[in-house]
């Protein structure tokens, strides 16, 4: 049976590289839906090769370009919030493969969750800024969740036949970025293209400076509290700069089994859209024997305190992990602007976290109540740290 996708996010990193899988599989995957920022060459691309029935782009005035130049193809172009929810919960759609970059990701996947549909879940600061609310939705509606960020597809595939009453903790794995080992000082003088140059990974602008802080892994941990329904406890990170192993579980015997591979999003995508089948990809394959070597040490906090932040706000509970995202988010934002540098990252961060009065986030709303003020919060504070630099 051919599996109908919509795509959120299709013009993003792993939007394309999900229609590179669909593109192999034909007879296995359709698109029906494809959302999009202002990336209108390339949507119309994507349109005329896969055929959506539907599409949407983040503006009105982007939506009607499109429609213009669209006037001989059979689809409909919707634009804003409401264009993403109709994509994400069309009833053609079997499956949604949730890709925008960031907290924007979080209202069409719970519109998604709501409507029943099975999730290809890429967008981590969803179960970041609402795991709670998510996962228990998704349990009431039968909905399940498949990890597409390759260190959660990882322990899911590990998981595949095994008994979580049996796991004693999790390790993700994470790459250390491109300021592994550099100084502070080098940190404190790095440009944007210096935190972009990711050593393994061809990822979006946003994540690519998370991994560079280590607040990726970070949102990771959180992420796979919630997704695997595990303590805080049971979660490890540790540095391996290979990129090979994806991530580990250790279980109660002291046995460790890992997933393997080739750093490329295709395998993790491919994996969640076929739901635990392996499909046939054609890429290079895993040579250890010219690797040679794979390497692994503990995370320097104090060089890399964003990771550190992710274990004290879940500790903390409520709407901290909110804070986190929110904050970070505003940070990143500001250094590609080149308004702060990119220490002060950790500095916006940590400032924006101090100032909340934690409570607990009930429904969307509250989490968005939260997400309005950290934002604003740490807008603020990003004003100040730019005014000292001038």
């Amino acid at each position: 049976m051919v599996k109908r996708i919509s795509i959120l996010g299709s013009t993003g990193s792993i939007g394309t590289s999900t229609l590179e899988v669909v593109s192999l599989f034909p007879d296995r995957f359709k698109v029906v839906g494809l959302t999009a920022g202002e990336n209108i060459d390339k949507i119309e691309t994507q349109i005329r090769r896969f055929k959506p029935s539907i599409v949407s782009l983040a503006s009105e005035e982007a939506a009607k370009n499109l429609r213009d130049r669209c006037e001989d193809i059979n689809v409909e172009v919707l634009s804003g919030m409401e264009g993403l929810i109709r994509i994400s919960t069309i009833p053609e759609a079997d499956i949604i493969v949730s890709a925008i970059a960031g907290s924007a990701g979080l209202i069409p996947t719970f519109a998604a969750v709501k409507a029943g549909k099975t999730i290809a879940l890429a967008n981590k600061e969803t179960m970041v800024m609402a795991g709670e609310i998510i996962t228990q939705e998704a349990k009431g509606k039968g909905v399940e969740l498949l990890p597409v960020d390759s260190e959660h597809s990882a322990i899911f595939q590990v998981m595949q036949g095994e008994r979580w009453e049996e796991v004693h903790k999790i390790i993700l794995t994470a790459s250390g970025g491109p300021f592994l080992k550099t100084s502070s000082e080098e940190k404190r003088k790095a440009t944007v293209k210096d935190a972009l140059k990711h050593p393994n990974w061809n990822m979006g602008t946003k994540i690519t400076i998370d991994s560079a802080t280590l607040m990726n892994k970070g949102l990771e941990v959180i992420e796979a509290r919630w997704l695997f329904d595990v303590s805080i406890n049971q979660i490890e990170v540790l540095i391996h700069p290979q990129s090979i192993i994806h991530s580990m579980v250790e279980f109660r015997d002291g046995s460790v089994i890992a997933q393997m591979g080739v750093p490329d999003m295709r395998i993790p995508i491919a994996y969640a859209l076929s739901n635990t089948e392996r499909l046939d990809l054609i890429m290079p394959r895993l040579d250890l024997a010219k690797i040679g070597m794979l390497t692994f040490e503990k995370p320097d906090l104090k060089r890399f305190p964003c990771l550190s932040y992710a274990y004290d706000v879940v500790r903390e509970g409520g709407t901290m992990p909110v804070v986190l995202n929110s904050s970070n988010e505003v940070a990143v934002r500001a250094f590609l602007q080149k308004r702060i540098g990119f220490l002060d990252i950790e500095i916006l961060v940590r400032e924006t976290i101090e100032r909340h009065k934690v409570s607990h986030a009930k429904t969307i709303e509250d989490v968005l109540m939260v997400d309005k003020w950290a934002r604003e919060e740490a807008e603020r504070i990003a004003g100040k740290i730019e005014g000292k630099r001038k």
